[in-house]
C-alpha cells in the first residue's frame, strides 16, 4: 500500500484488471470516470491516470478521446485467433493482410525461402487478380546461410563422410526456391509496382526464423531439430534437420502494448544490423 493507507496505482491496476478478467467489466463497456474511480479507491485521479496507462498498455482498456472515459478492449478476430500455430498456417494470412498497405516492406531471416515462397502465393494471386488494392512498392530483403558454411543443419547424423552430399542438398534447395522468390515478386512490376528484392547471406546457421511485416509486427519461430531420412542423391540418408513450416510462429504486433512494441522494434533492429555488417550478396551456384 502507497503512503498513508491508500492504494497504489499498480494496486489500482490489479483490482480493475480483475473485474475485467471476471466480466464485472465486460468487453466493450465504458470504463468508471476517473473522478468515479480516485473517489472509490480513495486516490488522486493521477493515480487513477497511471492505473489506466497501465491497462492500456497491457491491451485490456482503449483509451477514448478528449474527456471520454475509456473502453475494455474488444478482442479482435485476430486475438481470437492468437494460439500461436505452424508457420505454414500462419504466415500467409499475416502476408495477406500485410499486402494490403500501400507500401509493402517484409524482411525474413530463414534458411531457405520455401515456406516463404509458399506462404506469398495467395497475397501474390490477389494483387494480381485486383482483389485486393495494388500495392505502391513491395520491398522485400532476405538473410540465408552462404552456401560456404559449414551448416549445424541439415547435416549427416553420423560421420562426415555425407557431409557435401548433404550440402549439396541443401544448396540446390535454397538456389531454387531463392530464384523463385526473384521471379515471382518481380512479376508484379508488370503492374506498375515499384519492386525491390534482395537475397543476402549470412556467415552461420540462424538458430531461429523471423518475419517483419511493414515494420508493424515480427513473427518468430524455433527451428526444432530432428532426425530423420531424406532421400539425397539415390540414397536414403539419416541427417538432422529442421522443417521450417512445421516451426510455431509467435506474433508480435507494435501496437500490442510495450512488450510487442519493444519486441518488434529490436527484431527489426537485429535484422539491420545483421543486414549492414555481416550479411553478403547472395552466390547462386550454376
Amino acid at each position: 500500500m502507497a503512503a498513508r493507507g491508500r492504494p497504489s496505482y499498480g494496486e489500482v491496476a490489479d483490482a480493475l484488471t480483475e473485474r475485467i478478467r471476471t466480466g464485472l467489466l465486460r468487453a466493450g463497456e465504458r470504463m468508471p470516470t476517473q473522478e468515479q474511480l480516485a473517489a472509490e479507491f480513495g486516490v488522486e485521479r493521477r493515480t487513477v491516470r497511471q492505473a489506466l496507462e497501465l491497462l492500456r498498455d497491457a491491451g485490456l482498456i482503449t483509451v477514448g478521446g478528449k474527456g471520454a472515459p475509456a473502453r475494455v478492449s474488444v478482442p479482435s478476430p485476430r486475438d481470437a485467433e492468437e494460439t500461436p500455430r505452424t508457420t505454414a498456417a500462419a504466415l500467409g494470412p499475416r502476408l495477406i493482410a500485410a499486402f494490403e498497405a500501400p507500401n509493402v516492406r517484409v524482411d525474413a531471416i530463414c534458411l531457405t525461402t520455401e515456406t516463404l515462397n509458399q506462404a506469398l502465393a495467395e497475397p501474390l494471386r490477389r494483387v494480381q487478380a485486383r482483389e485486393i488494392a495494388t500495392p505502391e512498392s513491395v520491398r522485400v530483403r532476405v538473410l540465408v546461410p552462404a552456401h560456404d558454411v559449414r551448416l549445424a543443419f541439415p547435416r549427416p547424423t553420423e560421420g562426415a563422410a555425407d557431409d557435401d552430399k548433404v550440402h549439396r542438398h541443401w544448396q540446390v534447395r535454397r538456389d531454387g526456391h531463392g530464384r523463385g522468390l526473384l521471379l515471382s515478386l518481380e512479376a508484379l512490376a508488370t503492374r506498375g509496382i515499384d519492386v525491390e528484392v534482395t537475397l543476402r547471406t549470412l556467415p552461420f546457421t540462424p538458430p531461429v526464423k523471423l518475419y517483419l511485416l511493414n515494420g508493424a509486427e515480427a513473427l518468430f519461430a524455433y527451428y526444432n531439430v530432428h532426425e530423420r531420412t531424406e532421400r539425397i542423391a539415390g540414397t536414403d540418408t539419416r541427417i538432422f534437420d529442421a522443417l521450417g513450416s512445421d516451426s510455431t510462429l509467435f506474433p508480435f504486433e507494435s501496437g500490442g502494448g510495450r512488450r510487442d512494441q519493444a519486441f518488434v522494434a529490436q527484431s527489426q533492429t537485429w535484422f539491420d544490423s545483421l543486414w549492414g555488417t555481416l550479411a553478403a550478396d547472395v552466390v547462386f551456384d550454376g
